[in-house]
């Protein structure tokens, strides 16, 4: 049996992924309590999350 050297999913991955998705739960947190509904939030959210993916993976060694 052959073990895979390269992991499909590495930490690097893991931790530009789990930033993201901190920063964009942020994002739509900060949208609903300034009164704005959940669509709006929703799509505020998923658009920091496409930024901060960009961000972090050229930021993070």
């Amino acid at each position: 049996m052959q073990h895979d050297p390269d992991p499909l999913f590495t930490q690097r991955n893991a931790l530009i992924l789990l930033l993201s998705a901190l920063v964009s739960l942020g994002v739509g947190g900060l949208i609903i309590w300034s009164g704005r509904g959940l669509p709006e939030a929703v799509l505020y959210g998923a658009g920091s999350f496409g930024g901060a993916v960009c961000f972090f993976k050229s930021n993070i060694a």
